[in-house]
């Protein structure tokens, strides 16, 4: 009548071996279902099922749209911030897709809060990605605020940019790479105006590759950065000099010019 072992409870009116409970694993996912195989160990042995309702393979019922998409969206808006950490977070957002460094006025003005705290919260952001160890490091440099990879991560970092290059070039990069070729020295704005979309990504796989570099700035409002092809694009197109480009009026539409844009801010 004391047996010490635990004993199933459905073994008393289950003849076969698959018991009840198994089939209604997926959604009683909690460690207090029973173990069913018989002369199974206790529960405290068997491996304990993730927490979360949804997994990414699992297609369950909390995630909408892309069944893959992990963590769902679901995830980020159950997240509760109180003012503090709705402007850390925005901050964050923003150093994540600056290419310069941002002053401390504009971040402040952009999310709208006062300048002491978005000060105090980016020393609080760089001491803390420098304590985790993160693959990325905030530092304040050139009158702004900007994220770079970790100094540690070089290697990594190289291997990988070395892999992309073996990759051939977008449509779009090469576009890009024809305007400041016929162009330079040109600006991002300026490219942008011929391509009519946002250049910056195509900027940074270009630079990332040595086929563009900074060759100054404009001396116009902003002090724009100018921007120019290096050596090793020529050497890419067999190339000694510009000289040797083929004419770019045979292949632009009519009536259009790049050096029209030259008195462009």
């Amino acid at each position: 009548m004391t047996d010490p072992t635990p004993t199933p409870p459905a073994s008393s009116h289950a003849p076969g071996p698959p018991s009840p409970p198994a089939p209604e694993q997926p959604p009683a996912p909690g460690p207090s279902v029973p173990s069913p195989g018989p002369g199974a160990a206790g529960p405290e042995e068997r491996p304990a099922p993730a927490p979360s309702a949804a997994s990414p393979g699992s297609g369950a019922a909390g995630i909408e749209g892309d069944p893959t998409a992990w963590p769902p969206d679901e995830a980020f808006d159950a997240v509760e911030l109180d003012d503090r950490g709705w402007t850390r977070r925005d901050l964050e957002a923003i150093l994540l897709v600056a290419d310069e460094p941002v002053p401390a006025p504009v971040l402040a003005e952009i999310v709208g809060s006062r300048l002491s705290e978005v000060e105090e919260l980016l020393v609080d952001l760089a001491g803390e990605y420098a304590r985790d160890g993160r693959g990325f490091v905030l530092r304040a440099i050139a009158g702004g605020w900007r994220l770079y990879t970790h100094p540690g991560a070089q290697t990594a970092v190289e291997a990988y940019l070395r892999a992309g290059q073996q990759s051939r070039l977008t449509r779009a990069a090469l576009e890009t790479l024809a305007v400041i070729a016929y162009r330079q020295p040109v600006t991002r704005f300026q490219v942008a105006a011929v391509r009519g979309v946002n250049v910056d990504g195509v900027f940074r796989t270009l630079a990332s590759r040595g086929l563009i570099h900074e060759v100054g700035t404009d001396p116009g409002p902003g002090q724009a950065i100018l921007y120019g092809t290096t050596q090793a694009f020529l050497e890419q197109l067999g190339l000694n000099d510009l000289d040797q480009l083929p004419p770019i009026k045979d292949y632009l539409p009519e009536g259009v010019d790049l050096f029209d844009l030259q008195e462009q801010p």
